[in-house]
């Protein structure tokens, strides 16, 4: 009709829609790698019976461990008196705890990281590309990466006739530790192994969980001798640590190998002779370096 204005609807900017966008959780260790889990301004509990919301299969989780919950546009998380413990940035909670994008929060043997609201898609790409990169338990680089880094430096250094070393070291009688403390214990000696070994690691290096309680510093610039020095003063650092998990001291050793590119060294013959002396510090009695 004459006179009457036609409706215009505008479609909501990027930046409108990523307002919009609700906070969430991405599993980052421990259950469903890269899993994402919105948060809407309702109660959702974390555990290990299928009746939760976020369900992990993992025994190091209560049945019902944890709740998160919106208030006062903030959310937070609270202990559902678990067995286990709930910590966020490895502080454990006592009562509810408002959350920061960015935190990290561990439930028994899983840790998720919490983004608010806001441009979740771009922050959910780039947490998942890191996943791809680093260990989620220790967050130091994992074994797909450190791979990829040594196949481009013994290449660097092949190509420009430039020193290269690389250290193994493995946590000594890593197993009884988790025997006698359990696998949280266990959990909590990586992460304190990886953070005093990081002190150490400059930046042009590496640092990699390789295995299970195995890790790898790659070292370019670096001849031989050099790379003893540096894994005696790791041997060191790491001895004279101790590590707290539930009120409780837990000191350990590490044994280490180290191993020069030699050519016509490939990744795998590099990696075979570190672990070799690795395996020989192991046999003559642990707790030592051999290069």
């Amino acid at each position: 009709m004459a006179g009457e204005k036609t409706p215009i609807h505008v479609s909501a900017t990027p930046r409108a829609r990523a307002a919009r966008a609700p906070a969430c959780l991405i599993m980052i260790y421990g259950g469903e790698l890269g899993r994402r889990v919105e948060l809407p301004d309702r109660h959702l509990t974390i555990g290990r019976d299928d009746d939760n919301d976020i369900t992990v299969d993992l025994h190091t989780l209560s049945r019902r461990h944890a709740q998160l919950f919106a208030r006062n546009q903030a959310h937070y998380i609270e202990d559902l008196r678990s067995t286990n413990g709930t910590f966020v940035n490895e502080a454990e909670i006592s009562e509810p705890t408002a959350l920061r994008n960015g935190d990290l929060i561990r439930c028994g043997g899983a840790v998720l990281k919490f983004i608010e609201g806001g441009n979740v898609e771009a922050l959910y790409h780039e947490e998942i590309y890191r996943l791809t990169i680093t260990d989620g338990l220790t967050h130091v680089a994992n074994k797909r990466h450190f791979l990829d880094f040594l196949e481009r430096e013994i290449a660097r250094a092949t190509r420009h006739n430039r020193p290269l070393s690389l250290v193994i070291l493995d946590v000594d009688h890593f197993k009884e530790v988790n025997d006698r403390y359990g696998h949280l214990a266990g959990d909590r000696v990586l992460q304190g192994v990886a953070a005093v070994v990081a002190t150490q690691v400059r930046r042009d290096e590496i640092l990699a969980r390789y295995g299970g309680e195995e890790f790898a510093v790659v070292m370019p610039e670096t001849e031989l001798e050099d790379a003893a020095v540096f894994a005696e003063r790791i041997r060191l650092e790491v001895e004279s640590a101790q590590f707290d998990y539930d009120e409780e001291p837990i000191r350990v050793t590490i044994s280490l190998g180290a191993a020069a590119l030699t050519p016509p060294d490939s990744l795998d013959s590099l990696i075979v002779r570190a672990d070799t002396r690795l395996y020989e510090a192991k046999e003559g009695g642990r707790n030592r370096v051999r290069a």
